[in-house]
């Protein structure tokens, strides 16, 4: 094919999911923003699309809805390499070819809404609080009760006020829960041997400022009646950790980017770069797992009995997914660092370990955070 041939044939079209549908488009002749020429979709000069928002709001919705459940929209084919791909979207992402798949960000605060919100539906049913005492614990009460009525027995020839007294002194002896040497008496607590006291015994944490102590506390002041609340209703702990979850999760998220800048850091990477990727792993975490619970939710409530092929095929299913998982971690490392696999692999054994560290850290401090929020 000589050069005038190709001279005369037709600039190849892209992909009509690579551009903005016709219908969509405010049929300017120049930007909007900045005044430039409009020769397409998009500003060349400063990057605003030509976009029609000024319509009927359900059209608005419809187009909403249609970007995010259509079969030819941006999230199903960004869920196809986020789930059988490893690194592919971190890679084509940072190479530039960018628009076809969900941004990074947007990625990870769907899925992870997602898995928070089916998690937190499903906790409903699958925690389950005993508040009924067990068998034991009734026969102790029972114990307690006839030795209780053989004492009460032998102090009836006993001095009215020294059988006050030992009944008292049995009481307290009973209540008392020691522990490390803060003292839970009911409702009072001990510190040193000492009862608690914002003014007389506070408690003070070496080297913390007053605003730190003053919070302390004030928290020792409400625990006991967060705990006779927490007793009452179990519910109130397990709801306050789902809200603060996704929250304290995404905060971990730039820490994460810290491990891999660390363990990465001759790579000759941006940071931001680390981050993209830690948000496309943790999409990939969300959404496998989410499938995981899915998938036992139904199992439990098609198959009660645990014996049909309906739970053979889910603990096969999470038996596959739980290989998968760290073979999906380490070859995602792989394609997106590019380093050999010997090297890889022990980055991502040192990687893993200090995620599982950061990630108990994490975990615990939204536990005392929801019990703090109550």
């Amino acid at each position: 094919m000589n050069t005038e041939t190709e001279n005369i044939l037709p600039a190849r079209q892209p992909g009509k999911h690579l551009t903005i549908a016709a219908s969509r488009l405010a049929g300017s002749t120049a930007c909007l923003n900045c005044g430039t020429e409009l020769k397409g979709p998009f500003c060349y000069y400063c990057g605003q699309p030509d976009k029609n928002l000024m319509r009927f709001f359900p059209a608005l919705l419809r187009e909403l809805l249609e970007d995010t459940f259509d079969f030819d929209s941006r999230f199903l084919r960004t869920l196809k390499p986020l789930l059988f791909k490893p690194g592919k979207l971190t890679r084509d992402y940072l190479d530039g070819r960018r628009f076809r798949y969900v941004p990074p960000l947007r990625l990870y605060v769907f899925s992870s809404i997602a898995f928070f919100f089916i998690a937190a539906i499903l906790a409903t049913d699958i925690i389950q609080i005993n508040s009924e005492p067990d068998q034991e614990t009734q026969a102790t009460s029972q114990i307690s009760e006839v030795d209780q009525e053989k004492l009460d027995n032998a102090l009836k020839d006993v001095d009215p006020a020294l059988a006050e007294e030992i009944n008292q002194a049995i009481s307290e002896a009973q209540g008392k829960k020691v522990e490390k040497g803060l003292t839970l008496d009911d409702d009072e607590i001990s510190f040193n041997d000492k009862p608690w006291d914002r003014e007389t015994n506070p408690l003070i944490v070496p080297l913390a400022p007053d605003w730190v102590n003053d919070w302390v506390n004030n928290e020792i002041g409400e625990s006991p009646a967060k705990g006779r609340q927490i007793e009452e209703n179990p519910d109130l702990i397990k709801d306050k950790m789902f809200d603060v979850l996704p929250v304290t999760m995404f905060v971990l998220l730039p820490l994460v980017a810290m491990l891999f800048k660390f363990w990465y850091l001759f790579a000759k990477k941006y940071y931001v770069e680390h981050l993209i990727f830690a948000l496309h792993n943790h999409a990939f975490l969300f959404v496998i797992l989410l499938i995981i619970m899915l998938a036992n939710s139904y199992a439990g409530w098609q198959d009660p009995d645990e014996t049909g092929l309906v739970t053979s095929a889910v603990n096969i299913l999470n038996v596959v997914i739980a290989i998968w998982i760290p073979v999906y971690l380490l070859v995602s490392l792989k394609r997106v660092y590019r380093q050999s696999w010997w090297m890889t692999f022990a980055k991502f054994s040192c990687i893993g370990i200090s995620y599982v560290i950061l990630l108990t850290f994490t975990t615990a401090f939204a536990a005392l955070l929801s019990f703090v929020l109550l």
